[in-house]
């Protein structure tokens, strides 16, 4: 049995904007900042090798983490609301070719679960992006509450849809663990 985390950091974070998108959330050329932004963090506290990193694996924020903590040699489990297929097409594939590649090469270096193959069916009433985050949220507290730094790059304000980062953040607070919030208002104040 592999040993046990000694620290646990769980992402949620804007994806990269849409070249559809109205107004500009995350453009495609904040990138930078943002992921010197999430290195920052995983530096700040310490992260490093052994430690486990849990996100999705949507392009922009969640794909940007899973990079940081590959670079510095932690765990990486990737968690899917539904099959990759429809969530490619739903939250990587518009962003361009790159992106795509750079989610399999993550995704290579991953441990992978996918709620429908692990959970089962979502029930009628239930919203698979919701579902994804207490998933993950329940596998990190599993290692021990007290071990649990959740990051969010966010603007602080309601998704586009429920199960957003807007969602894991209130789960978050309502339960425990240190929270790490970089404000994208603040990181590039002018697409807000």
């Amino acid at each position: 049995m592999a040993s046990q985390p000694r620290k646990v950091l769980l992402f949620s974070g804007h994806m990269i904007d849409s070249p559809s998108r109205k107004k500009p959330r995350f453009p495609a050329d904040k990138e930078p900042i943002a992921a010197k932004a999430i290195g920052d963090v995983l530096d700040r506290i310490a992260a490093g090798p052994g430690d486990l990193a849990i996100c999705g694996g949507a392009c922009g924020g969640d794909l940007l983490f899973a990079e940081a903590a590959l670079a510095r040699k932690l765990n990486l489990a990737i968690y899917l609301p539904f099959d990759e297929e429809r969530f490619l097409a739903e939250s990587v594939n518009f962003a361009g070719a790159e992106w795509r590649k750079r989610y399999f090469a993550a995704k290579s270096r991953a441990s992978m679960h996918i709620a429908t193959e692990e959970l089962g069916p979502l029930k009628d009433d239930e919203s698979p992006f919701e579902r994804n985050n207490q998933w993950m949220l329940q596998v990190a507290e599993g290692h021990g509450a007290g071990k649990v730094d959740f990051i969010c790059l966010w603007n602080g304000v309601g998704g586009d849809g429920p199960g957003g980062t807007q969602h894991l953040m209130q789960e978050v607070q309502n339960k425990s663990g240190r929270i790490h919030w970089l404000d994208t208002r603040q990181l590039w104040p002018e697409a807000e």
